[in-house]
């Protein structure tokens, strides 16, 4: 089984490009996890997104949030200049869960979600792709 599953904080924004074949969106970041017990310190695994996933993290994550990912580990390897074989591993992320409030235009107060949209009278409004409920029976638990 090859599943992992990591929280930590970007250490810089996401670099994403698009396949120029599919226009897919690829997303790559590195995220800085620190180690619990005696051996303190950080790790910082390199994590790459593709598609729907690649897209909300460039829409929505920048440095210094607070991320988990899910997805598992992938490696690899290639000649450099001077032909000797570097090797890689990644995390190919399935799964990129926003942990705490922040706003790529306000890297701040805001949320990624859009929960700090205003309406005309300042008031809160419905953050994008949701519909507002009518009253609590509308929800389903």
């Amino acid at each position: 089984m090859n599943n992992v599953v990591l929280i930590g904080r970007l250490t810089r924004d996401p670099e994403v490009r698009y396949v120029s074949e599919s226009q897919m969106a690829v997303a790559t970041f590195t995220l800085a996890i620190d180690r619990a017990g005696k051996d303190k310190g950080a790790d910082f695994p390199r994590i790459t997104c593709f598609g729907k996933t690649a897209e909300l993290v460039e829409r929505f994550i920048t440095k210094g949030r607070l991320v988990a990912v899910q997805g598992r580990i992938q490696t690899g390897s290639y000649k450099n200049k001077e032909g000797a074989t570097v090797y890689t591993t990644d995390v190919v992320a399935d799964r990129v869960e926003f942990l705490d409030r922040g706003d790529k235009a306000d890297s701040g107060s805001g949320s990624g979600f859009g929960f700090e949209r205003q309406d005309a009278r300042g008031v809160p409004g419905i953050p994008e792709g949701f519909q507002a409920l009518e009253d609590d029976d509308d929800i389903p638990f």
